[in-house]
C-alpha cells in the first residue's frame, strides 16, 4: 500500500509543480518547498512538544480554545502548530506568538516525514478536521508517537473517495489513537471506513467555543472603517467566484432602501482581492483594501471595503448588521456560519453547506439564520433585515443561544488528550 501510495503523491506533485511555481510568479503565493521536504535547517525542540496540525486558515482559529487548554492543563509542555498554507501560517505566527511555534507540514513522504519528525520530537500529535497522511501517521506510530484526530469531520465527498479504499484506510486508521469527530454522523462515518469502534468519540465542534473578541473591538472596527456611530453595514464573508456579483446586486438593490448602507467583502483567499477590486469598481463603486484603513477620504456609505488581510474576519463580524457567509450560492461547501452567529448577528448562507450541514441546520432549526437560494433571494433577505431592527435582534439572539447549546467540545477534546495521547509524561 505505502509504496504505491508514495509513487502516486510523487506524480501528483510533479504534476502540480508548473501550478505551484506560475501561482508563486503571477500571485507571489509562497512555495516552501525546502521546510516542506523537511531540508530547512530548524533548531530540534529543547524538549518532546505536542504538535498540533491545522490546515489553513480555519482550522488554525478553531485550534485557538484547545491551544489554550493545553497551556493551562500542561503549562511546561511546548508547542508547535503546522499548517500547509502560508494565510494559516500567518495566523499561526500571528495569534499564537509566545503559546505555539510554527512549522509547515511535510510532504507526505517517507524522508521528509521522518526528518521533520526529528526535528520536532513530538510526544504526540493532533491534526485538525480529519486531515489524513499515510506516511506521516505510518512514522509516528514507528516512533511510538500517539495520533488524534480533533474535530474531525468527513464530508460527502470525502467518505465517498476513502470508500473506494476502505482496505487501506482501514490500515492507516490503525494508527491513530482515538477519534474526536464533530457529531454522530461523522463518528458513524469514521467507524464505516474501518475505525476501532471504542476509539470513537463524539465530542463537539471546536467552532462552537471561538474565544471572545478584546473588549471594545466592535468600537475599533467602526472607527477604522469611518463608520458614523448609527451608519448600517453589511458583511460577505469568505466568499468565492461568482459570489461577488450576486453580493454586489443585493447591495444595489439594498441601498435603494438604505443609502447610508456600507459593504465589506471578504474573498476566501487573498489572492482574488484584486479581482473582487475590480468586479466593485466596475459596478460604479469605489473599493479600498482593508490594509489601506484608515484613510480619511473614505466615504463609506460609496466605499466597498474589500479585506485582504488574515485573521480579521470573525472580529470583523461583530461591527456587521447582516452578514453573508460564501462559499454557499456557489458550490464550495460553505465556511463558518458560527463565527457571526456568536457574535449575535443574523446569518444568511446558501443552499450549498455540505461542510458546514450540522452548523447549518443548527441555525435554521434554532432560527438564527436564513437560506437563500440566488443574488435575488439575497437581496431580498437583506432588506427585510435592514427594515426591521426588531427581526435583526431577534434572529441574533437565537442564533447566540443555538451557539451556547453546543459549548464542551473543548473540554472533550482535552480529555480525550489527557487519556490517550499522555500529555503529563512530556510535561
Amino acid at each position: 500500500m505505502y509504496p504505491l501510495y508514495t509513487l502516486a503523491l510523487a506524480a501528483v506533485v510533479t504534476g502540480y509543480a508548473p501550478v505551484a511555481v506560475l501561482r508563486r510568479v503571477a500571485r507571489g503565493v509562497p512555495i516552501n518547498l525546502r521546510e516542506r521536504l523537511g531540508l530547512r535547517a530548524h533548531q530540534p525542540t529543547a524538549a518532546p512538544c505536542g504538535w498540533i496540525h491545522a490546515v489553513s486558515v480555519g482550522e488554525a482559529i478553531a485550534a485557538a480554545p484547545l491551544l489554550e487548554g493545553i497551556r493551562h492543563r500542561w503549562p511546561a509542555l511546548p508547542l508547535v502548530v503546522s499548517t500547509v498554507t502560508e494565510t494559516g501560517a500567518r495566523v499561526v505566527r500571528e495569534r499564537f506568538a509566545g503559546l505555539a511555534s510554527h512549522r509547515y507540514l511535510p510532504l507526505d513522504f517517507p524522508g521528509a516525514t521522518r526528518r521533520v519528525i526529528a526535528s520536532i520530537r513530538p510526544a504526540f500529535f493532533v491534526g485538525m478536521e480529519t486531515e489524513l497522511w499515510p506516511n506521516l501517521l505510518r512514522a509516528l506510530a514507528g516512533g511510538g508517537v500517539p495520533a488524534m484526530v480533533a474535530n474531525g469531520r468527513l464530508s460527502d465527498r470525502s467518505f465517498r473517495r476513502y470508500r473506494l479504499v476502505r482496505g487501506a484506510m482501514r490500515r492507516m486508521l490503525a494508527d491513530i489513537s482515538v477519534f474526536g469527530m464533530q457529531s454522530d454522523e461523522d463518528a458513524r462515518r469514521m467507524i464505516a471506513l474501518g475505525a476501532t469502534p471504542e476509539r470513537v468519540v463524539v465530542t463537539g465542534n471546536l467552532k462552537h467555543e471561538a474565544p471572545p473578541d478584546p473588549a471594545g473591538a466592535s468600537d475599533l472596527w467602526r472607527r477604522l472603517a469611518g463608520l458614523a456611530p448609527q451608519q448600517a453595514v453589511w458583511i460577505a464573508g469568505s466568499t468565492h467566484s461568482g459570489e461577488e456579483s450576486a453580493v454586489l446586486d443585493a447591495h444595489v438593490v439594498a441601498r435603494a432602501v438604505r443609502p447610508d448602507l456600507a459593504l465589506v467583502i471578504a474573498p476566501r483567499h487573498p489572492e482574488r482581492v484584486g479581482e473582487v477590486m475590480s468586479l466593485v469598481t466596475a459596478r460604479g463603486f469605489a473599493a479600498i483594501r482593508r490594509s489601506e484603513l484608515p484613510s480619511h477620504a473614505l466615504d463609506p456609505a460609496g466605499t466597498v471595503i474589500v479585506l485582504d488581510t488574515v485573521g480579521e474576519l470573525a472580529q470583523l463580524y461583530s461591527i456587521a448588521d447582516v452578514v453573508f457567509v460564501g462559499g454557499s450560492l456557489a458550490p464550495f461547501g460553505g465556511h463558518n456560519m458560527l463565527e457571526p452567529a456568536a457574535r449575535a448577528k443574523p446569518v444568511l448562507f446558501g443552499p450549498h453547506t455540505t461542510n458546514f450541514r450540522e452548523a447549518a441546520a443548527l441555525l435554521l432549526d434554532g432560527g438564527g439564520a436564513r437560506l437563500v437560494r440566488d443574488g435575488r433571494e439575497l437581496g431580498d433577505e437583506l432588506i427585510r433585515f435592514l427594515s426591521d431592527p426588531q427581526r435583526r435582534t431577534s434572529y441574533g439572539e437565537a442564533g447566540h443561544a443555538a451557539v451556547a447549546t453546543r459549548h464542551g467540545a473543548v473540554g472533550r477534546t482535552l480529555d480525550l488528550i489527557a487519556t490517550y495521547l499522555h500529555p503529563e509524561r512530556a510535561a
